[in-house]
């Protein structure tokens, strides 16, 4: 079955963050790159706390590491779709 709303991504499983939990004191952030459902990239916050649309996985990235102190392993590069809720 094709989703007629996007049919280039049949059935695209879609990773909503939307609700913000409130991190362990100390906790630094993590980030979550990949694209959305209409295939803007997008840059979130594992808890909710930041993030944004952009103009390429380049521009969402880099906003990503930024974020996060360039620490190793702080962004990740999702093949899910991910969607940013405001």
């Amino acid at each position: 079955m094709e989703d007629r709303a996007n049919p280039r991504h049949p059935m695209s499983p879609i990773i909503h963050v939307t609700t913000p939990v409130i991190a362990p004191a100390g906790e630094a952030a993590r980030f979550v790159v990949g694209q959305d459902p209409e295939g803007h990239w997008v840059a979130i916050e594992i808890h909710g706390r930041a993030g944004g649309l952009f103009r390429s996985r380049e521009a969402a990235f880099d906003y990503a590491v930024g974020e996060t102190g360039h620490r190793p392993d702080a962004v990740q590069l999702s093949a899910e779709r991910i969607a940013l809720q405001l």
